[in-house]
């Protein structure tokens, strides 16, 4: 059951090695408050489901 959480919801730098974005463009968003995600204690887990289909079906715009 961990490995589907850790899987759901990885690291910045996690994410950033699945692709598509980089670490930069990751750490960039989280500090605009358009990266979907959680904090656990200090650490930003993204949400890599909710930010694909994102990236998916609205094409990079985040104008919210």
């Amino acid at each position: 059951m961990n490995n589907t959480i850790s899987a759901k919801f990885p690291s910045i730098r996690e994410a950033a090695k699945r692709g598509p974005l980089s670490e930069y463009c990751l750490r960039l968003m989280q500090k605009q408050g358009k990266l979907p995600g959680v904090y656990s204690g200090k650490k930003f887990l993204v949400n890599y489901d909710k930010l694909m289909e994102r990236l998916n079906t609205e094409g990079g715009t985040w104008n919210e």
